[in-house]
Protein backbone atom coordinates (compact mmCIF):
# COMPACT_ATOMS: atom_id res chain seq x y z
CA UNK A 1 0.00 0.00 0.00
CA UNK A 2 1.39 3.40 -1.01
CA UNK A 3 1.80 5.78 1.92
CA UNK A 4 1.39 9.54 1.84
CA UNK A 5 5.16 9.96 2.14
CA UNK A 6 5.86 7.59 -0.75
CA UNK A 7 3.40 9.38 -2.99
CA UNK A 8 4.78 12.81 -2.10
CA UNK A 9 8.32 11.53 -2.67
CA UNK A 10 7.49 10.49 -6.23
CA UNK A 11 5.63 13.72 -6.92
CA UNK A 12 8.61 15.73 -5.67
CA UNK A 13 11.01 13.71 -7.83
CA UNK A 14 8.80 14.27 -10.88
CA UNK A 15 8.65 18.01 -10.21
CA UNK A 16 12.41 18.25 -9.79
CA UNK A 17 12.99 16.23 -12.95
CA UNK A 18 10.63 18.29 -15.09
CA UNK A 19 11.90 21.61 -13.71
CA UNK A 20 15.58 20.96 -14.33
CA UNK A 21 18.52 21.81 -12.04
CA UNK A 22 18.47 25.60 -12.28
CA UNK A 23 14.83 26.44 -11.58
CA UNK A 24 13.95 28.73 -8.67
CA UNK A 25 12.29 27.49 -5.48
CA UNK A 26 10.52 29.15 -2.57
CA UNK A 27 13.58 28.42 -0.42
CA UNK A 28 15.55 31.67 -0.46
CA UNK A 29 18.78 31.29 -2.41
CA UNK A 30 18.09 27.69 -3.45
CA UNK A 31 17.67 26.37 -6.96
CA UNK A 32 16.10 23.00 -7.59
CA UNK A 33 19.60 21.49 -7.51
CA UNK A 34 20.17 22.87 -4.01
CA UNK A 35 16.80 21.59 -2.84
CA UNK A 36 17.46 18.13 -4.29
CA UNK A 37 20.85 18.01 -2.55
CA UNK A 38 19.19 19.03 0.73
CA UNK A 39 16.68 16.18 0.52
CA UNK A 40 19.37 13.60 -0.30
CA UNK A 41 21.71 14.77 2.48
CA UNK A 42 18.84 14.73 4.97
CA UNK A 43 18.09 11.08 4.18
CA UNK A 44 21.57 9.71 3.54
CA UNK A 45 23.97 11.80 5.64
CA UNK A 46 22.53 12.07 9.11
CA UNK A 47 25.97 13.05 10.42
CA UNK A 48 25.79 16.22 8.33
CA UNK A 49 22.03 16.82 8.37
CA UNK A 50 22.22 17.29 12.13
CA UNK A 51 23.74 20.67 11.32
CA UNK A 52 20.23 21.97 10.71
CA UNK A 53 19.64 21.79 14.45
CA UNK A 54 23.14 21.83 15.98
CA UNK A 55 25.03 25.07 15.26
CA UNK A 56 28.49 23.56 15.68
CA UNK A 57 27.74 21.13 12.85
CA UNK A 58 26.50 23.80 10.46
CA UNK A 59 29.84 24.05 8.63
CA UNK A 60 29.87 20.30 8.08
CA UNK A 61 26.35 20.44 6.70
CA UNK A 62 27.29 23.25 4.32
CA UNK A 63 30.35 21.33 3.09
CA UNK A 64 28.52 18.04 2.54
CA UNK A 65 25.57 19.79 0.90
CA UNK A 66 27.95 21.49 -1.52
CA UNK A 67 29.51 18.13 -2.36
CA UNK A 68 26.13 16.58 -3.11
CA UNK A 69 24.97 19.59 -5.10
CA UNK A 70 27.97 19.04 -7.37
CA UNK A 71 26.75 15.55 -8.30
CA UNK A 72 24.89 15.01 -11.57
CA UNK A 73 21.38 16.36 -11.12
CA UNK A 74 19.80 13.23 -12.57
CA UNK A 75 21.58 11.19 -9.90
CA UNK A 76 20.17 13.36 -7.12
CA UNK A 77 16.63 13.05 -8.47
CA UNK A 78 17.01 9.28 -8.76
CA UNK A 79 18.28 9.03 -5.17
CA UNK A 80 15.16 10.88 -4.02
CA UNK A 81 12.90 8.71 -6.16
CA UNK A 82 14.35 5.40 -4.94
CA UNK A 83 14.44 6.47 -1.31
CA UNK A 84 16.97 6.06 1.51
CA UNK A 85 19.38 3.12 1.82
CA UNK A 86 18.04 -0.03 3.49
CA UNK A 87 19.85 0.59 6.78
CA UNK A 88 18.69 4.20 7.09
CA UNK A 89 16.10 4.96 9.78
CA UNK A 90 14.04 6.59 7.04
CA UNK A 91 13.74 3.18 5.39
CA UNK A 92 11.27 2.24 8.14
CA UNK A 93 7.81 2.88 6.74
CA UNK A 94 6.46 4.33 9.98
CA UNK A 95 9.35 6.80 10.35
CA UNK A 96 9.23 7.68 6.67
CA UNK A 97 5.53 8.47 6.95
CA UNK A 98 5.96 10.49 10.14
CA UNK A 99 9.02 12.44 9.00
CA UNK A 100 8.60 12.85 5.26
CA UNK A 101 4.91 13.36 4.49
CA UNK A 102 5.01 17.08 5.28
CA UNK A 103 8.66 17.48 4.23
CA UNK A 104 8.01 16.26 0.71
CA UNK A 105 4.67 18.03 0.37
CA UNK A 106 6.19 21.39 1.33
CA UNK A 107 9.24 20.96 -0.89
CA UNK A 108 7.04 19.90 -3.79
CA UNK A 109 5.13 23.15 -3.42
CA UNK A 110 8.46 24.99 -3.12
CA UNK A 111 9.14 23.88 -6.68
CA UNK A 112 5.61 24.23 -8.09
CA UNK A 113 4.83 27.67 -6.69
CA UNK A 114 8.15 29.24 -7.60
CA UNK A 115 7.49 28.52 -11.27
CA UNK A 116 5.12 31.48 -11.56
CA UNK A 117 2.19 29.90 -13.39
CA UNK A 118 0.50 27.56 -10.92
CA UNK A 119 -2.85 26.76 -9.35
CA UNK A 120 -3.46 25.29 -5.87
CA UNK A 121 -3.22 21.54 -5.88
CA UNK A 122 -6.46 19.74 -5.04
CA UNK A 123 -5.73 17.43 -2.10
CA UNK A 124 -7.86 14.40 -1.37
CA UNK A 125 -9.70 14.59 1.99
CA UNK A 126 -7.67 11.79 3.58
CA UNK A 127 -4.38 13.50 2.79
CA UNK A 128 -5.75 16.88 3.87
CA UNK A 129 -6.71 15.37 7.23
CA UNK A 130 -3.26 13.82 7.55
CA UNK A 131 -1.63 17.21 7.02
CA UNK A 132 -3.99 18.81 9.53
CA UNK A 133 -3.24 16.13 12.13
CA UNK A 134 0.48 16.78 11.80
CA UNK A 135 -0.08 20.52 11.89
CA UNK A 136 -2.06 20.22 15.12
CA UNK A 137 0.87 18.43 16.75
CA UNK A 138 3.59 20.74 15.43
CA UNK A 139 1.81 24.11 15.47
CA UNK A 140 3.35 25.39 18.71
CA UNK A 141 6.87 24.64 17.47
CA UNK A 142 6.25 26.11 14.02
CA UNK A 143 4.70 29.27 15.41
CA UNK A 144 7.04 29.86 18.36
CA UNK A 145 8.77 32.83 16.71
CA UNK A 146 5.57 34.62 15.77
CA UNK A 147 5.53 38.17 17.20
CA UNK A 148 1.72 38.05 17.44
CA UNK A 149 -0.88 35.55 18.56
CA UNK A 150 -1.46 33.09 15.74
CA UNK A 151 -4.50 30.85 15.24
CA UNK A 152 -4.80 28.44 12.30
CA UNK A 153 -8.34 27.56 11.19
CA UNK A 154 -9.80 25.17 8.65
CA UNK A 155 -12.87 26.27 6.68
CA UNK A 156 -14.97 23.85 8.75
CA UNK A 157 -14.03 25.71 11.93
CA UNK A 158 -11.39 23.38 13.38
CA UNK A 159 -8.66 25.48 14.93
CA UNK A 160 -5.24 25.17 16.50
CA UNK A 161 -3.28 27.82 18.39
CA UNK A 162 0.19 28.15 16.91
CA UNK A 163 1.25 30.95 19.24
CA UNK A 164 -0.37 32.56 22.25
CA UNK A 165 -0.21 36.32 22.37
CA UNK A 166 -1.95 39.57 21.61
CA UNK A 167 -3.04 40.91 19.21
CA UNK A 168 -4.28 37.74 17.54
CA UNK A 169 -4.19 36.93 13.85
CA UNK A 170 -6.46 34.15 12.60
CA UNK A 171 -5.36 32.43 9.41
CA UNK A 172 -8.05 30.44 7.58
CA UNK A 173 -7.41 27.99 4.78
CA UNK A 174 -7.27 24.38 3.69
CA UNK A 175 -4.78 22.18 5.57
CA UNK A 176 -2.25 22.21 2.76
CA UNK A 177 -2.26 25.99 2.61
CA UNK A 178 -2.06 26.34 6.40
CA UNK A 179 0.87 23.93 6.39
CA UNK A 180 2.72 26.12 3.93
CA UNK A 181 1.93 29.23 5.97
CA UNK A 182 3.15 27.62 9.20
CA UNK A 183 6.35 26.42 7.51
CA UNK A 184 7.33 29.94 6.55
CA UNK A 185 5.83 30.10 3.04
CA UNK A 186 3.31 32.75 4.04
CA UNK A 187 3.49 34.74 0.81
CA UNK A 188 2.74 31.65 -1.31
CA UNK A 189 -0.10 30.25 0.83
CA UNK A 190 -3.69 30.75 -0.32
CA UNK A 191 -5.27 31.79 2.97
CA UNK A 192 -7.47 34.49 4.46
CA UNK A 193 -6.41 36.46 7.52
CA UNK A 194 -8.33 38.26 10.23
CA UNK A 195 -6.82 40.72 12.66
CA UNK A 196 -5.31 44.14 13.04
CA UNK A 197 -3.60 45.25 9.83
CA UNK A 198 -0.24 45.75 11.53
CA UNK A 199 -0.49 42.39 13.29
CA UNK A 200 -1.31 40.63 10.02
CA UNK A 201 1.74 42.23 8.40
CA UNK A 202 3.89 40.98 11.28
CA UNK A 203 2.48 37.44 10.90
CA UNK A 204 3.39 37.45 7.22
CA UNK A 205 6.89 38.72 7.94
CA UNK A 206 7.57 36.30 10.81
CA UNK A 207 10.18 33.56 10.48
CA UNK A 208 7.80 30.67 11.02
CA UNK A 209 8.75 27.02 10.74
CA UNK A 210 11.40 24.79 12.21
Amino acid sequence: MTTHAQRERLLLADLLESSGPDAPTLCAGWTTRDLAAHVVVRERRGDAAAGQLIPRLADRLARVSKEYAAKPYEELVQLIRTGPPRLSPFALKQLDEASNTVEFYVHGEDVRRAAGDWTPRALDPVFADALWSRLERAARVLGRRSPVGLVLRRPDGQTVVAHKGSPVVTVTGEPGELTLFAFGRQQAAKVETQGDEDAVAKAYAAKLGI
